[in-house]
Protein backbone atom coordinates (compact mmCIF):
# COMPACT_ATOMS: atom_id res chain seq x y z
CA UNK A 1 0.00 0.00 0.00
CA UNK A 2 1.27 3.43 -0.54
CA UNK A 3 1.86 5.64 2.29
CA UNK A 4 -0.34 8.86 2.77
CA UNK A 5 2.96 10.79 2.58
CA UNK A 6 3.88 8.99 -1.11
CA UNK A 7 -0.01 10.08 -2.06
CA UNK A 8 0.84 13.36 -0.99
CA UNK A 9 4.10 13.99 -2.55
CA UNK A 10 2.68 13.48 -5.63
CA UNK A 11 -0.52 15.63 -5.89
CA UNK A 12 1.79 18.55 -4.81
CA UNK A 13 4.02 18.85 -8.40
CA UNK A 14 1.89 21.03 -10.26
CA UNK A 15 2.17 20.00 -13.71
CA UNK A 16 1.08 23.05 -15.29
CA UNK A 17 4.16 24.59 -14.40
CA UNK A 18 6.66 21.75 -15.43
CA UNK A 19 5.06 21.34 -19.30
CA UNK A 20 6.20 24.83 -20.61
CA UNK A 21 10.09 23.92 -18.86
CA UNK A 22 9.59 20.61 -20.49
CA UNK A 23 8.98 22.04 -23.62
CA UNK A 24 11.38 24.52 -23.73
CA UNK A 25 14.14 22.17 -22.89
CA UNK A 26 13.16 20.22 -25.85
CA UNK A 27 12.88 23.19 -28.08
CA UNK A 28 16.40 24.01 -26.70
CA UNK A 29 17.77 20.13 -27.16
CA UNK A 30 16.42 20.41 -30.94
CA UNK A 31 18.00 24.19 -31.51
CA UNK A 32 21.81 22.57 -30.47
CA UNK A 33 20.72 19.45 -32.46
CA UNK A 34 20.77 21.31 -35.65
CA UNK A 35 23.99 23.80 -34.81
CA UNK A 36 25.63 20.86 -34.72
CA UNK A 37 23.93 19.47 -38.12
CA UNK A 38 25.23 22.80 -39.59
CA UNK A 39 28.85 22.83 -38.14
CA UNK A 40 29.70 19.21 -38.91
CA UNK A 41 28.18 19.79 -42.60
CA UNK A 42 30.03 22.84 -42.90
CA UNK A 43 33.48 20.98 -41.55
CA UNK A 44 33.04 18.05 -44.08
CA UNK A 45 32.43 20.65 -46.99
CA UNK A 46 35.86 21.57 -45.78
CA UNK A 47 37.56 18.27 -45.89
CA UNK A 48 40.34 17.69 -48.92
CA UNK A 49 39.77 14.86 -51.05
CA UNK A 50 42.50 12.87 -49.41
CA UNK A 51 40.36 13.09 -46.17
CA UNK A 52 37.41 12.20 -48.12
CA UNK A 53 39.16 9.30 -49.55
CA UNK A 54 39.73 8.30 -46.13
CA UNK A 55 36.58 8.40 -44.58
CA UNK A 56 35.44 6.67 -47.90
CA UNK A 57 33.12 9.44 -49.64
CA UNK A 58 33.09 10.94 -52.80
CA UNK A 59 33.17 14.94 -53.24
CA UNK A 60 29.44 14.26 -54.70
CA UNK A 61 28.83 12.45 -51.60
CA UNK A 62 29.56 15.59 -49.12
CA UNK A 63 28.23 18.00 -52.08
CA UNK A 64 24.58 15.92 -51.29
CA UNK A 65 25.26 16.12 -47.74
CA UNK A 66 26.45 19.82 -47.15
CA UNK A 67 23.50 20.90 -49.15
CA UNK A 68 20.82 19.47 -47.04
CA UNK A 69 19.00 21.72 -44.72
CA UNK A 70 20.27 22.30 -40.87
CA UNK A 71 16.63 20.54 -39.86
CA UNK A 72 16.71 17.65 -41.88
CA UNK A 73 17.75 15.51 -39.40
CA UNK A 74 19.34 11.82 -40.73
CA UNK A 75 18.54 10.55 -36.69
CA UNK A 76 14.77 11.99 -37.55
CA UNK A 77 14.67 13.34 -34.66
Amino acid sequence: MKSQKGYALAHSISFERVRPAIRMQAWWARFKRWQQLARERRQLAMLGDEALKDLGLSRADVLRESERPFWDDPRGR
